[in-house]
């Protein structure tokens, strides 16, 4: 650990840094704020972290501080002057790429068993979840994720059957890991402040069910809650072998997609898979 860091207020002033509203940032200037955020994986001295819009760095200099090696994507460049001091405090351990975090081949460019960690820009955050979430191979590249989202989308990740929140989002997130909320942030904490209230949401890859593929499931939810106030015999009529495989199941197709457990999905994509 080097020296006691310069206060984050004072890096961004002298940067000219300002949170650009394009690019969804809001920035964390509590360090104790950060550190707890960045405890959140739980030991990190030795391991590979990956962040996703680190801006002026509070969050990407929690993460060395704990002896992590932390690979970095930001693509406001303004940002980059303030995490190459970081790199210079922090000799060999920070890789800093300028680009699209959309566009980066993580298992090709990090390897296996990395831990994400990063305050995700509001405006792609969900879509870059469910990209880690996606695919059939499993269990994923990444060790675990504790990402930053509104308060709202993070009570969609871990909604439970029956709930207000429960949809697509809950099922992609539960059904081969587990998701929980480890931390609520005031929208005070950020500069400036967002409009809503935040979470941090820590998932782990779990058993992928088997039998099962993902682009079927992914298909199914999208028919059930494409149109959630239908019953199931409506809403997944459309495709092939739903209807028979709710029967098989004794899932009485008049009940409505929020009432059917995350294990109910996986039942169904199972018998059309």
């Amino acid at each position: 650990m080097s020296d006691a860091p310069e206060p984050l207020r004072d890096v961004i002033a002298r940067h000219g840094l300002q949170a650009s509203k394009a690019l969804g940032q809001n920035f964390i200037l509590d360090r104790q704020l950060l550190a707890r955020i960045a405890a959140i994986p739980g030991p990190l001295d030795g391991a590979t972290v990956y962040e996703v819009g680190p801006g002026p760095g509070g969050l990407t200099r929690a993460l060395l501080d704990t002896g992590a090696k932390v690979t970095a994507v930001e693509r406001d460049r303004r940002c980059l002057p303030a995490l190459a001091e970081l790199d210079s405090a922090f000799p060999g351990k920070l890789t800093l790429i300028e680009g699209d975090a959309l566009a980066i081949d993580e298992p090709a460019t990090l390897g296996q068993g990395v831990h994400v960690v990063a305050n995700l820009p509001y405006n792609v955050g969900t879509a870059l979840l469910l990209r880690w979430l996606g695919g059939e191979a499993w269990p994923p590249w990444w060790a675990s994720l504790s990402l930053m989202f509104q308060r709202e989308v993070a009570e969609r990740i871990v909604a439970k059957p029956g709930s207000d929140h429960y949809g697509r989002l809950a099922v992609a997130s539960q059904w081969r890991s587990s998701a929980s909320i480890s931390m609520l942030v005031h929208r005070s904490s950020f500069v400036p402040p967002p409009k809503v209230m935040s979470a941090v949401v820590h998932l782990r890859p779990a058993p992928m069910p088997p039998g099962v593929s993902h682009a079927v499931l992914e298909k199914v939810t999208a028919a059930a809650f494409g149109q959630r106030r239908k019953m199931l015999r409506q809403s997944l009529k459309g495709m092939p072998g739903a209807l028979d495989a709710l029967a098989t199941l004794n899932i009485d197709p008049s009940r409505r997609a929020e009432t059917l457990s995350v294990e109910d999905f996986v039942e169904v994509a199972r018998r059309l898979t």
